[in-house]
């Protein structure tokens, strides 16, 4: 009851009307907001030979060089099997290398390649400008408030960020299928 209440409130402008062209939910919001970040990593990775969650894996081991490939997993919000599948590709195009660790052999840790650290410089700025292009229509201020006010919410609710988050739960057998 309540939070129909609270979609109702917030699917109203503030003399009361309808809006017209989207809802005022926040759910549908972060689609739509998800849709144009896809759109625009889409363009900035345009002709690059990698994807944007390939571009992901690129800015996270350039911030950090030598991370192992399970902490990768949870920054990205990944399982393992996904993550490995990743740097496989990214391998395979000679941007990633992928080794042992030194302090324990069950860990992979992962470096840039000289061709992966001269993609990344190449696209990066490509990105930021496409991050500040989407958000231009704010001021400073408030794309700093927006940012801070999306971790906050992120960090409140990690639990739905985990990997297979969502997913719907699978059908048990049918009593049919188990004769």
């Amino acid at each position: 009851m309540i939070s129909l209440l609270i979609i109702r409130i917030m699917s109203k402008s503030t003399d009361g009307r309808q809006q017209a062209g989207h809802s005022r939910s926040p759910i549908a919001l972060s689609r739509r907001l998800y849709q144009i970040a896809v759109a625009r990593a889409a363009e900035v990775q345009d002709g690059s030979g990698i994807l944007p969650l390939e571009f992901a894996v690129l800015i996270h081991l350039n911030a950090s060089p030598g991370i192992d490939q399970n902490t990768l997993a949870a920054r990205l919000a990944l399982d393992r099997t996904s993550t490995g599948a990743l740097v496989h590709a990214l391998e395979e195009k000679g941007l990633v290398t992928r080794a042992v660790s030194t302090t324990d052999r069950r860990a992979r840790v992962l470096e840039l390649t000289a061709r992966g650290t001269a993609l990344h410089a190449k696209l990066r700025p490509r990105s930021e400008a496409a991050q500040a292009e989407t958000l231009s229509v704010l001021s400073a201020a408030e794309r700093k408030t927006l940012i801070d006010m999306l971790v906050r919410v992120i960090e409140a609710n990690e639990a739905y960020v985990r990997p297979g988050a969502g997913r719907r739960k699978r059908a048990p057998p049918s009593a049919a299928a188990s004769k």
